[in-house]
């Protein structure tokens, strides 16, 4: 029995939507997830960030912004809390992984940096200061629930977070590709529903590319994608 959780140290603890539709990007969610965006005025950035039930879950970022090179697709960066970001960055390094983003401060909220696994999946280290990121009480409707990652060699991607972590994220699910893919993996975020099909029936307002419903062990799961892209797994939360 663990009482491991997202948001604590060694498991996903954040995420970033980076779009170039905020309207669009925000539509969808909200009409399909329950999500809510808004600009938070108690950030000098007025960043603008995503909550349910009255919980923040994320943040949305705009690809229009000069800081991100131009073409930058839209897409999802997860973070991953560690206690510090430096050194499993040199352990990240000596067990295959890519370094995207050298570690900076994001003023006084953490330390981050951007990797990508041998197996070619981006994530980013997260070294709380003053913003430790998912706080949220168990069985929330829309809110985070697990990660996951789907590619050809799980059992090698485990062992890569076990060695670089020195734990075994047990919110996180690794399992072989359903499908062949050409592009690399990517991790998923799953969240919770009380009625997953009736979040596909919202989806499928949006055109039939915007939803797809999977047997997968534990359970049924439903993926919702945005038009741009950007997708989540959606669990019961009592299967």
């Amino acid at each position: 029995m663990t009482d491991a959780r997202l948001g604590s140290v060694d498991e996903f603890c954040w995420m970033d939507l980076k779009t170039r539709d905020m309207p669009g990007t925000a539509a969808f969610f909200s009409e399909v997830l329950g999500w809510s965006f808004a600009v938070d005025g108690e950030d000098w950035r007025r960043a603008t960030k995503i909550s349910v039930g009255g919980h923040r879950i994320g943040s949305v970022s705009d690809l229009a912004n000069p800081v991100y090179p131009p073409g930058t697709p839209p897409h999802i960066a997860y973070y991953l809390a560690v206690d510090e970001v430096d050194g499993h960055i040199e352990a990240a390094a000596s067990k295959g992984a890519r370094l995207v983003v050298p570690p900076f401060d994001a003023g006084d909220q953490g330390r981050m940096a951007m990797l990508l696994d041998p197996l070619g999946a981006a994530f980013s280290l997260w070294q709380p200061y003053a913003f430790g990121g998912w706080n949220l009480p168990p069985d929330l409707p829309g809110a985070p629930r697990r990660m996951a990652l789907a590619c050809e060699q799980p059992d090698r991607a485990r062992h890569f977070y076990r060695e670089v972590l020195g734990a075994s994220l047990a919110c996180a699910d690794f399992v072989p590709s359903l499908h062949p893919v050409a592009s690399a993996p990517q991790w998923e975020l799953a969240v919770g529903a009380e009625d997953p099909d009736a979040v596909a029936a919202r989806a499928r307002v949006y055109g039939p590319e915007a939803v797809s419903r999977t047997e997968e062990p534990g359970g049924p799961v439903v993926r919702v994608t945005s038009p741009e892209g950007l997708r989540f797994q959606v669990r019961a939360l009592n299967p």
